[in-house]
């Protein structure tokens, strides 16, 4: 029990100086997608399944200029409403749940996007990781970390968690970071991700992690060019 105690505190130590770097790399990261509303925000997060931010962002202004709230996207013509998003893929389904969170958003909420996690989760088309930047961006609640394809890798690759599942790997980022930071942590790490750290080839040696990350694949005293360091507790 005591060794991992111990193991636990080296981690967060870990994560503290990790949050200071990169919030020193990125001091002005925050949510990438284009969005006035927290209704509007919802539509752009669901979007963005599957889909570059970048993306999501070149069809959203005519979208939210055609139906700019929820009762006008809850009861959209959907075939109109296909069109306006194909190019970012899956759009058929992405449609369908954008009007059934909408319909329900104006049916049972008042028109207005829910600011609880279990109410959001009842919505079409939303998974907590959407909640998650909902919450954060939409109303500055913080209740967890928004776990997505960049910062699932990013935290395996630092050695801030072993699970493969998002929800279990948002709960080991939650005991890691302090709260204020949950938000801050995720939309750093997926700049990161951008930057540096991309899936196929990491630029490691150019990483100001590198030091604070076991899977750096970098020339450091003690081992071999290519070959990552020992693995850091």
């Amino acid at each position: 029990m005591a060794s991992l105690t111990r193991k636990l505190a080296s981690k967060k130590q870990r994560t503290l100086e990790i949050l200071i770097i990169l919030k020193r790399l990125y001091p002005d990261a925050t949510c990438s997608l284009h969005y006035e509303t927290p209704v509007q925000l919802l539509v752009a997060t669901i979007l963005s399944a599957q889909c570059t931010d970048e993306r999501v962002n070149k069809v959203t202004p005519d979208l939210f200029k055609r139906f700019p709230d929820a009762p006008a996207l809850a009861y959209a013509d959907r075939e109109t409403l296909e069109g306006l998003i194909r190019s970012t893929g899956f759009y058929r389904n992405k449609a369908k749940n954008i009007q059934g969170a909408c319909r329900k958003i104006v049916e049972e909420f008042q028109g207005e996007v829910p600011q609880q996690m279990d109410l959001l989760l009842t919505l079409s088309g939303v998974a907590r990781k959407t909640a998650n930047v909902v919450l954060a961006h939409g109303f500055g609640i913080l209740v967890g970390v928004t776990v997505d394809t960049h910062v699932k890798r990013l935290s395996q690759r630092l050695g801030l968690t072993e699970e493969k599942d998002p929800i279990k790997i948002e709960r080991d980022l939650m005991k890691l970071a302090p709260q204020p930071d949950w938000e801050t942590l995720s939309i750093s790490l997926i700049y990161h991700g951008r930057a540096v750290c991309q899936a196929r080839k990491p630029a490691c040696h150019l990483c100001e992690l590198a030091h604070l990350c076991p899977s750096a694949m970098v020339s450091l005293p003690g081992t071999v060019t290519g070959q990552p360091p020992a693995a850091i507790a």
